[in-house]
């Protein structure tokens, strides 16, 4: 499901409201790699199958920074505003990482407008975002994401 709007400006009427659910994701080992490469966090339960068989989580999982680095690409999946000159990553209200990712898994994100708002510099909008691990009941992911469109 996708919201549509004409601009920023409308999203002060859907405060409170759902604004649809990504597609699933693949996790994989190759993404992990990846982003460890970016971030120069190579921890074992991220990047060696083979030890972390053996692990606390019976392989390897994914770096919960990289769950929460999808979210302009979720916000975006849920939402299309068609005057839109810029999207801002503002910063974040809170976060939390409930569950592991397990490479190999699938993830999705379910994204609420938690409160939208005029300010001298746009509309500040803050989207709840919530990452569900195919098959499992905790969320990977809870984050509350702060966007500027000025």
């Amino acid at each position: 499901m996708t919201t549509r709007l004409d601009s920023p400006a409308d999203l002060i009427g859907l405060t409170g409201q759902q604004l649809g659910t990504t597609d699933w994701i693949d996790v994989t080992q190759s993404q992990v790699d990846l982003f460890a490469d970016a971030t120069g966090d190579h921890q074992w339960i991220h990047t060696d199958p083979r030890r972390a068989a053996s692990g606390p989580f019976q392989g390897t999982i994914a770096h919960g920074y990289l769950t929460l680095s999808l979210a302009p690409v979720a916000i975006a999946d849920v939402l299309e505003i068609r005057e839109l000159t810029a999207a801002l990553n503002y910063g974040l209200d809170k976060v939390r990482f409930p569950a592991p990712v397990p490479v190999g898994s699938k993830i999705r994100a379910v994204v609420t407008l938690n409160t939208a708002q005029r300010k001298t510099s746009g509309v500040e909008a803050v989207f709840g975002l919530t990452y569900e691990i195919d098959g499992r009941t905790r969320p990977a992911c809870v984050a509350d994401v702060v966007v500027l469109y000025p």
